[in-house]
């Protein structure tokens, strides 16, 4: 990513050049990214391409103003990071689902960012209703968060993940939400390309709630949250008030994928086979 390609993407998501990789930058980079790219699986609906690619990400997000899901968005902000200086690993996850159990290998990507201040740094962009800053790496102990209050824990083994493959626990990290566990967290660097099996599996099969349903969510500058499922609009206020409603006209339906979260279409997405939107 040169100078030119880390200014467009700082412009689209508000944010100033940092002087430094420091800490308080990186928070408040992170916190940016969640307010301005919404977390979307709109091109598998509408039967777009989705490329795991440093240059196709930049033009989707920087040049159309769109979205995506964990490996677009963790993927392109961890190149940015690394473009303005941070040290950056790419981690592979495994999401905990229905009973427990823990979702594909490669299920998810997340960050381990390191700072000029030698501190390292779990960031995450791209896992829908999350912290809304990086969490201490290294920390055991509760970290308070808008979002919610986390944990970053040793996980123990677990034979459920043992049968599906990949991870069984040993020296992999939990990464815990209000005492409930959101993924499992490998702590062996990968790179971008490693996630490409991952990316096709959670776009293409019946079993990924990915291709089940549409979301397109983001953080409000209160700190609430504002998420459009199909055609139910929830909204979550930074004071905890929380709102529903079903936008009837395929109009209102554009109207808030424009003004609420910056994203121009030409028809509305609905939850379909993968073919292109007429």
């Amino acid at each position: 990513m040169d100078s030119h390609e880390v200014d467009d993407y700082l412009r689209r998501i508000g944010a100033e050049r940092p002087h430094r990789p420091t800490a308080e930058a990186l928070r408040e980079l992170h916190l940016c990214h969640l307010r301005t790219v919404p977390f979307e699986n709109l091109s598998i609906h509408l039967g777009e391409e989705i490329q795991l690619e440093e240059e196709w990400l930049l033009d989707k997000v920087a040049g159309r103003g769109r979205g995506g899901f964990c490996y677009e968005l963790n993927g392109l902000f961890g190149a940015l990071l690394a473009a303005l200086g941070y040290e950056v690993q790419l981690l592979a996850a495994r999401v905990y689902g229905d009973e427990g159990r823990l979702g594909i290998p490669y299920d998810h990507l997340a960050l381990r960012v390191r700072t000029v201040e030698g501190d390292t740094w779990l960031a995450d962009v791209g896992f829908g209703a999350h912290s809304h800053y990086p969490l201490r790496y290294a920390e055991r102990a509760e970290q308070a968060d808008p979002g919610g209050v986390f944990r970053v824990v040793e996980a123990g083994p677990d034979e459920a993940g043992a049968r599906g493959g990949g991870s069984t626990g040993a020296g992999d990290l939990d990464v815990v939400r209000d005492g409930s566990p959101q993924y499992r967290l490998e702590t062996r660097p990968r790179v971008l390309g490693d996630f490409v099996a991952g990316a096709w599996w959670h776009r293409t099969s019946p079993l990924s709630h990915f291709t089940r349903s549409l979301v397109c969510s983001r953080v409000t500058e209160d700190g609430g949250r504002i998420t459009l499922s199909g055609r139910v609009l929830k909204t979550t206020g930074g004071d905890g008030k929380r709102g529903t409603r079903e936008l009837e006209t395929d109009e209102e339906v554009l109207t808030v994928y424009r003004e609420r979260f910056g994203i121009e279409l030409d028809c509305v997405p609905t939850v379909r086979d993968g073919s292109p939107c007429l």
